[in-house]
């Protein structure tokens, strides 16, 4: 197992007045306000273009959230055809025996990151071919049940995500450290196969949305949509989230996640300027499910495809979509890790002293 020297808290990196305004708004919103500036930047825009890439690839695939939480557990029984999916799940996995007894968790993998090209509908953005690929690692911590922190190195960038299970929060060179509204909620990073306790409670509670044929795979389709109270509690004065949801489906062959997809659609208006809305959807494909220490399956590789849409009055083309991809690899994951406690998953000082965290911390709204 790798040394525990990936918990040690990173180095402030405090920014310029660009950087303050953008920590006020979300950490991808901003992000992608800043790439939506250089990509009609001309010449200057061009040399600042490859690391404009690499920063919407890090904003959007390394860290993102799940948009769901996870659910106290309910009695098992099986009432319903979602239920019984899930209960296949569990028995294949092999997470129905460890669930109580599995408090912690250690994932590490490898990472490659590119630009693709779009294949049709609107207008491109993005690298030729296969796009540039940016390569790096990751390794991930849990501690039952909302706890986690995940760091990862891609192209000499760092940037870093957790939750002390209260609040979540993400690290970048670029925004410094900001406090993600909504609450702790589990990394999706998680859910890709690779957490099968978290994968199971986070889908309890999903709705049958009927079978689709995915690479070749007869799947159960189950569908969870993020309501309307929640929606509002994650939009601010300039980013309105309209609507998220997240789509499992499940292999009715093996049991298995076969394929996970989420989408989000974004309303972006700051004050004096036209609305823009993006629409951010995910999907991911998990292969390789082999059994680890514990007898838990869980899923060693996989790739993540991202869309981003862009429209709106003062968008040249009617629809601007950029696309990009994610394929990693995990090289060791282990249950129950001796020594990890808590103190493993404090925030930076940064967003402890935010009013926002002091709020929550505090059993406020």
């Amino acid at each position: 197992m790798r040394s525990r020297a990936a918990l040690e808290p990173l180095a402030e990196e405090p920014g310029g007045g660009e950087e303050e305004a953008a920590r006020r708004r979300s950490g991808l919103h901003a992000a992608l306000h800043r790439w939506a500036r250089i990509l009609s930047g001309g010449a200057a825009g061009d040399d600042a273009r490859p690391a404009a890439d690499l920063r919407v690839l890090l904003s959007v695939l390394a860290c993102p959230l799940s948009p769901v939480p996870i659910l106290p557990r309910l009695p098992r029984h099986v009432a319903s055809s979602a239920q019984y999916i899930i209960e296949q799940f569990r028995a294949t996995t092999g997470c129905a025996k460890v669930e109580g007894a599995v408090k912690s968790m250690y994932a590490a993998g490898r990472v490659r990151l590119a630009m693709l090209q779009d294949p049709g509908g609107g207008a491109a953005i993005g690298g030729g071919g296969g796009g540039r690929g940016h390569e790096g690692s990751f390794v991930l911590w849990q501690l039952a049940p909302s706890m986690w922190l995940v760091e990862m190195t891609v192209a000499g960038q760092h940037v870093a995500a957790g939750s002390d299970g209260r609040v979540a929060w993400r690290r970048t060179p670029w925004l410094g450290a900001h406090a993600a509204r909504g609450g702790s909620r589990p990394l999706r990073r998680a859910l890709q196969g690779l957490d099968p306790v978290t994968i199971a409670s986070i889908f309890s509670t999903a709705e049958h949305a009927g079978e689709k044929l995915v690479d070749g795979e007869d799947c159960f389709v189950l569908r969870l949509d993020v309501g309307p109270s929640v929606l509002s509690s994650w939009s601010d004065g300039t980013a309105e989230v309209i609507r998220h949801g997240l789509t499992g489906f499940f292999s009715q062959r093996s049991g298995l996640l076969a394929r996970l997809e989420d989408s989000q659609l974004t309303r972006i208006q700051a004050p004096g300027a036209a609305a823009m809305y993006w629409e951010t959807t995910i999907a991911s494909t998990m292969s390789d499910y082999r059994a680890v220490d514990s007898g838990v399956a869980v899923a060693h590789a996989g790739t993540s495809t991202a869309h981003l849409a862009r429209f709106g009055v003062g968008v040249r083309a009617a629809r601007v979509v950029t696309r990009m991809e994610e394929s990693w690899t995990i090289d060791d994951v282990a249950f129950n890790v001796p020594g990890l406690g808590p103190d493993a998953f404090i925030p930076p000082e940064e967003v402890r002293r935010s009013r926002f965290y002091g709020s929550i911390a505090g059993g406020g709204k």
